[in-house]
């Protein structure tokens, strides 16, 4: 991949703004500027983990999500289809009834309303009943893929994420330190060995060599702070910072400056609970493939020489029982 290089602009957080809107995450923005799954992208897998047994991978799309099966995370689904697993779309509330039969269960940027510019995008997107739901389902034997996002999606999944023991802070989280970020832009967190930002967990060390991951870029999130117990495989830096605001338009008014530390947190975490298993992470354009703004930048798996297309597959892996 490219050197991670010093942002360049004068401006504290012009590379935020700039980076923002050509992927068309904030508005006003040209109508042009918008994130679309990578059709390009191949999902192929040479030798795939799952063909004695098919794990049933149940993927949200009842609650307002950025992100659907046959949307901007297309390109996911397709991959652990290959891989042997059998997704099926959720348009149902979560209960007992609704998550029986399934093994592993996907929500990526689940929001409070329609559309993420509404004051609603940041209200609990489901409800205690729901949460409920998903955390005995979990604690029984189930697995789950819990993404979100920078604000607002970090406040609309903290009522699930809290289930679990998990902190969401629903900020964006920025890192000035030239090898900690891709491109000079302190929002795309960079991960790799070298800089000491991989953490060892099945779900970075693969089955064997060919699926170790030693890099990956994550496009502008949050931090989570796990429970006791849980492994931060891609642990922040000391250096980084978290700007709270709740949107990314306030965010960009400010300054490295008034961001709070985010050190000891992560954007990605597992851990045991109960009889399953839970990941968390806290951006979710690393674990899809999509073109971004009228340049279609490349964001996700697609990104060239990152490991995040082996991460996906790993975390899906473990997930569903194939990594210890």
């Amino acid at each position: 991949m490219p050197g991670p290089a010093r942002p360049t602009a004068s401006s504290p957080l012009a590379w935020l703004l700039a980076a923002l809107c050509a992927a068309s995450l904030v508005r006003p923005c040209p109508a042009a500027a918008q994130q679309v799954a990578d059709s390009t992208f191949d999902t192929s897998v040479a030798h795939p983990a799952f063909t004695a047994r098919h794990p049933k991978v149940l993927f949200d799309e009842a609650h307002h999500n950025f992100h659907t099966s046959t949307g901007r995370y297309k390109v996911f689904a397709e991959l652990i289809a290959h891989d042997g697993c059998l997704v099926t779309p959720n348009r149902a509330a979560f209960s007992a009834a609704s998550l029986a039969g399934y093994q592993v269960l996907v929500i990526s940027n689940a929001l409070g309303g329609e559309r993420m510019q509404d004051s609603t995008a940041s209200n609990p997107a489901f409800t205690d009943p729901e949460c409920d739901a998903v955390r005995d389902w979990v604690r029984a034997g189930g697995s789950l893929l819990l993404i979100a996002d920078h604000a607002p999606m970090g406040a609309a999944a903290r009522g699930m994420a809290a289930r679990f023991g998990v902190d969401m802070r629903n900020g964006v989280t920025v890192d000035t330190v030239a090898a900690n970020h891709a491109q000079g832009n302190p929002t795309l967190i960079y991960y790799s060995r070298a800089n000491g930002l991989i953490g060892d967990h099945a779900i970075t060390r693969g089955r064997d060599s060919t699926e170790r991951v030693s890099q990956v870029i994550a496009f502008t999130g949050q931090s989570l702070k796990g429970p006791e117990g849980s492994v931060a495989f891609l642990p922040l830096a000391p250096t980084a910072l978290d700007l709270i605001a709740p949107s990314l338009q306030a965010a960009v008014t400010m300054t490295p400056d008034q961001g709070v530390s985010a050190a000891g947190r992560a954007q990605g975490i597992a851990f045991a609970f109960g009889q399953g298993r839970v990941v968390v992470t806290g951006e979710a354009g690393m674990l899809s493939a999509q073109l971004a703004g009228p340049s279609r930048f490349k964001m996700g798996m697609n990104y060239p020489g990152i490991d995040n297309r082996q991460l996906a597959l790993n975390i899906v892996r473990w997930l569903a029982g194939l990594l210890d």
